[in-house]
């Protein structure tokens, strides 16, 4: 009895963590590699909003704000996925009138783009944009609603109980044992002609892209997770890593050109 107790308290512990898209090492990887490929304008008008803070050190700050108690951060909790059903697609699947990830996208860029919003509506845009395009290139912020992108299916990660989401959220990237700084390093040799081509994708290509990879995710097997799983699914996380921050960069240099 007591050890069903533990685990039930462990399994609930991570649950709350895979809450939390890439946790934290994952976001500031996308934002950190980002920063790297911004234009001189991008990065003109991103220091007039963020003042000496780097996109690596606000990309966790949407995530923080969930405990905040005000009526919004309770609402916005909804932009950070876009739920669609089994055997369904994107397009004939009825949107969350309440938002999703790819309506928050739209409202930031949007705030971002407009000389008629203040500093500090531009301020909450911008950390929200760079944490949600992280969100966007993790497979499972397009899961299904009914086990809450990964979060209710229990597997094993070597000897830990946790669950799908938290696997790609926490577990694949915390395995590497690498700092941001370090991912980002490692991760940031993309090709101009590779570059150029992650970038023309729109956001509706990343929702497809994403809905194929769920497919592959979501089949777990026995769901026992080891090095197996770590060496199938490495290149796909280190993938995602860069090209989120890479067409994050893009997106910011196209909003803020001259």
């Amino acid at each position: 009895m007591r050890f069903l107790l533990s685990l039930l308290v462990v399994f609930n512990l991570v649950a709350v963590q895979s809450a939390f898209a890439y946790e934290k090492t994952g976001h500031r990887v996308v934002g950190e590699l980002a920063e790297r490929h911004l234009s001189d304008s991008a990065r003109r008008h991103i220091r007039q909003i963020l003042g000496n803070q780097s996109l690596a050190e606000v990309a966790n700050w949407a995530d923080e704000m969930k405990s905040n108690p005000d009526e919004y951060w309770r609402a916005a909790n909804v932009f950070h996925y876009l739920n669609v059903p089994a055997g369904q697609t994107f397009e004939n699947t009825e949107r969350n009138p309440a938002g999703d990830i790819l309506s928050a996208y739209e409202e930031f860029t949007a705030t971002l783009k407009s000389e008629k919003t203040s500093r500090a509506e531009k301020e909450h845009a911008l950390k929200f944009l760079v944490h949600i395009m992280g969100d966007m290139h993790q497979p499972m912020h397009f899961g299904h609603a009914s086990d809450q992108g990964g979060n209710r299916i229990k597997v094993m990660w070597f000897d830990e109980v946790t669950n799908l989401h938290a696997v790609w959220d926490i577990s694949l990237v915390d395995k590497e044992k690498l700092s941001y700084t370090e991912w980002s390093n490692f991760l940031d040799k993309a090709t101009p002609e590779e570059i150029a081509a992650y970038q023309k994708a729109t956001p509706i290509d990343w929702i497809h892209e994403g809905l194929a990879m769920r497919e592959m995710v979501y089949n777990v097997g026995d769901r026992n997770f080891s090095w197996g799983y770590v060496y199938k699914y490495r290149p796909v996380i280190r993938q995602q890593l860069l090209i989120g921050g890479i067409r994050l960069a893009g997106v910011l240099n196209r909003i803020f050109a001259e």
